[in-house]
C-alpha cells in the first residue's frame, strides 16, 4: 500500500509506544509500533520510519505484548481517543 508521504520526523528506534509508518522503498510498507529496545531494520539494514502517533497509558503493558503476537499471532486492538 503506498501512503504517498515521504520520510518526516523519522526515526529507527522508536521508544515505547511510538507507532512510525515505514513508506516503503527497500522493504514492504509497515506500520510499527515499539514496545521495547527496538532497532527498526530489515535484511538489507536500517531503515526508518515516520513517528506520527504515540500512546500515552498502560505502557508498562507493552512488553508482553511482542511475545504474544509473535507466539499467538495478530491481536486485537482498540484505539480511543481523548479529549484535549
Amino acid at each position: 500500500m503506498k501512503f504517498g508521504v515521504d520520510y518526516e520526523n523519522h526515526t529507527s528506534y522508536p521508544a515505547p509506544g511510538q507507532i512510525i509508518l515505514y513508506p516503503g522503498g527497500i522493504s514492504e510498507t509497515e506500520i510499527l509500533l515499539g514496545y521495547g529496545g527496538v532497532h527498526f531494520a530489515c535484511k538489507m539494514g536500517q531503515l526508518a520510519g515516520n513517528h506520527f502517533i504515540a500512546l500515552t497509558s498502560n505502557l508498562d503493558k507493552l512488553a508482553d505484548l511482542g511475545p504474544k503476537v509473535l507466539w499467538e499471532g495478530a491481536q486485537e486492538i482498540v484505539f480511543e481517543g481523548v479529549d484535549a
